[in-house]
C-alpha cells in the first residue's frame, strides 16, 4: 500500500481537532471511515500517531514528528498545478548558455538583467567558451544555446537555428604611448609601427580571423603574428604588456586596462557579428521564452 495525500489530509485534520467526530465533520464524512483511514496510515508507517482514551485524542511523538512534514507535503501538492503551468510557460526551469568572451562586454550583461527581471524563477547556467567549442556542445546537446561568432559549418546549419544579435565594427587596441597615438582621430593601418599582431587562433573563429588579415593585406601590410590567445581579455592584456597590437570588436573597448589605448580605424572594417545558436529540435519552454525575449532586445 502506498502513502496517499488523502491519508495525510485526514491525519492533519484529526491532529488539529484532536477529536475524530469534529474532524469527520470538517471533512464532510462519517467517523468510521475516517478512523479506518487513520488506522491504515498507522499500519503503513509502522507507528501509532494518536493516543486514544476516554478523555480524548492526543498526538504521539511519532504523530508530532509527522505533523509538520504532512503539512509541508500537502502545501507542495497544492502548488503543483501552478508549478506545472509555469513550467509549461517557460517561467520556471533551467537553461544552459555559453558565450564568447566579447559578448561579455556587449550584449550579455544587459540581456541577462532583462531576462532575470522577466523570468526570476529560471536558473541560468553560464559558461564562457569559444565558438567552435560551443558548436560541438550544441550539436551534442550539452548546452541549450550559445552566443557565438558565425559562420556555422554545414552540419551545424542543418541541426541548429541561428539569430543575429549584434553587429559591430573592429577597432584598434594598441599599447599606450605609441607616437602615432598622439594624433587624434581614426588611424589607418599603414600609419601603425610594425608591431606584432596579437590574434586568436583561426580555428576558433575562422571568418573573423581571415577578415582581420584581409584588412592588413588591403593596406599593403603582411603582419607578423606574435602571440595567439583565445580570450579577448587575454589579447587586451598582452597589448597592455606591450607585446603587440590587436584588432578587436568595438565592444571590447569597454574592457579598460592600463597601458592600452583603443582607436577607431579610418578604413571600413568588416562587421563582427554575434548571434545566438540553438538546436532546432529543442522544444524547451524555457528556451522558447529566452528566444522570445532576445528577439525583442536584439540590436540587429
Amino acid at each position: 500500500m502506498n502513502l496517499e495525500l488523502r491519508q495525510l489530509r485526514y491525519f492533519v485534520t484529526v491532529a488539529e481537532e484532536l477529536h475524530f467526530g469534529k474532524a469527520a465533520l470538517r471533512l464532510h464524512m462519517t467517523q468510521p471511515p475516517l478512523s479506518q483511514t487513520i488506522l491504515a496510515l498507522e499500519e503503513l508507517l509502522g507507528a501509532a500517531l494518536f493516543e486514544r482514551n476516554r478523555r480524548g485524542v492526543a498526538l504521539t511523538p511519532a504523530g508530532l514528528a509527522l505533523l509538520p512534514e504532512a503539512r509541508r507535503l500537502l502545501a507542495q501538492a497544492q502548488e503543483l498545478p501552478q508549478l506545472v503551468q509555469r513550467a509549461a510557460a517557460g517561467e520556471v526551469g533551467r537553461i544552459s548558455l555559453a558565450f564568447v568572451s566579447s559578448a561579455d562586454y556587449s550584449v550579455l550583461p544587459p540581456f541577462l538583467r532583462a531576462y532575470r527581471a522577466a523570468f526570476p524563477q529560471v536558473q541560468i547556467s553560464l559558461q564562457e567558451a569559444t565558438s567552435d567549442l560551443q558548436l560541438d556542445s550544441l550539436l551534442n546537446g550539452r548546452i541549450d544555446a550559445g552566443l557565438l561568432i558565425p559562420p556555422l559549418p554545414d552540419r551545424a546549419r542543418v541541426e541548429l537555428d541561428y539569430l543575429p544579435v549584434l553587429k559591430e565594427s573592429l577597432m584598434l587596441a594598441a599599447p599606450a604611448g605609441l607616437e602615432v597615438l598622439q594624433t587624434p582621430g581614426p588611424l589607418r593601418l599603414d600609419q601603425l609601427p610594425p608591431l606584432p599582431l596579437i590574434i586568436f587562433p583561426r580555428a576558433i573563429a575562422p571568418g573573423l580571423h581571415d577578415a582581420i588579415l584581409a584588412m592588413f593585406r588591403a593596406a599593403g601590410i603582411t603582419p607578423e603574428i606574435g602571440q595567439q590567445a583565445i580570450q579577448m581579455q587575454t589579447i587586451v592584456g598582452l597589448v597592455s604588456a606591450g607585446m603587440g597590437l590587436a584588432l578587436v570588436p568595438q565592444s571590447v573597448s569597454n574592457l579598460m586596462r592600463p597601458g592600452v589605448e583603443y582607436r577607431a580605424l579610418a578604413q571600413a572594417t568588416p562587421l563582427v557579428e554575434t548571434g545566438l545558436a540553438w538546436r532546432r529540435d529543442n522544444d524547451s519552454p524555457v528556451l522558447q521564452g529566452f528566444l522570445e525575449l532576445l528577439r525583442k532586445n536584439t540590436l540587429c
